[in-house]
């Protein structure tokens, strides 16, 4: 089985030369890389350049329509959706192909932060439960490609949350898991928000969103809440 990395960048230059460093340390040759960008306006496609991997340079930004363009552009038997501030455990590749050797079609690792905070600890802990409520893109998506395209990838017509709505979906066709690993990510936009009014603000936009509000005010109200 092969696997394609996916990852959406939109001015990542300060976090994709690590990350894709950390990816040649820990996969194989014949594992493919694709990093999706939505029209970056910093160094992040000529660093993608020198490190020796693909950028595919999407038409439409967002994480939904990058996602989808680089499944598309993909060539492996299973998809793994990573952000660039984000690193699987070092085995992930393993791990990944073993749950889908045991039959899992869709799956993600729980969550860690790179900041030790009392409350983003505690935040991270709950992800080890495999309730939609509490997914986090942070944490990953696994996908075997027949599954994926089965689903009818990432709705592209949500601004947020496209990363739940999906697990919905892909979970209602073949098994969705929890791995018992973590991958870990970073806290940068808790530092600059706070802690508490930016994790508040992603309790709201969910319930909003469970309530059906659309995604044109989830957008502006996300963007209320998190304003410095």
């Amino acid at each position: 089985m092969k696997l394609s990395i996916i990852i959406p960048t939109y001015n990542e230059e300060a976090a994709i030369r690590p990350l894709l460093q950390y990816l040649q340390q820990h996969t194989s040759p014949g594992t493919e890389i694709i990093v999706a960008d939505g029209g970056s306006q910093d160094a992040t496609c000529a660093i993608v350049k020198q490190e020796g991997r693909q950028v595919l340079r999407c038409q439409q930004k967002g994480r939904g329509p990058q996602m989808n363009a680089g499944a598309a552009a993909s060539t492996g038997d299973i998809l793994y959706f990573l952000h660039a501030d984000t690193f699987p455990p070092a085995a992930f590749e393993a791990q990944i192909k073993k749950a889908v050797q045991q039959g899992i079609g869709s799956g993600c690792y729980r969550l860690r932060f790179d900041f030790p905070h009392w409350f983003l600890r505690l935040n991270a802990w709950f992800t080890r439960f495999d309730v939609d409520a509490i997914r986090f893109g942070d944490q990953s998506l696994f996908v075997r490609r027949n599954i994926f395209s089965k689903a009818g990838g990432f709705n592209e017509q949500l601004l947020l949350l496209e990363d739940q709505e999906v697990i919905g979906r892909l979970r209602k066709i073949a098994p969705f898991t929890v791995l018992p690993r973590q991958v870990v990510t970073s806290a940068r936009k808790y530092k600059e928000v706070g802690v508490y009014r930016l994790q508040g603000g992603y309790f709201l936009v969910y319930g909003l969103y469970r309530m059906g509000v659309s995604q044109e005010w989830l957008v502006r109200v996300y963007k209320w809440l998190v304003r410095q």
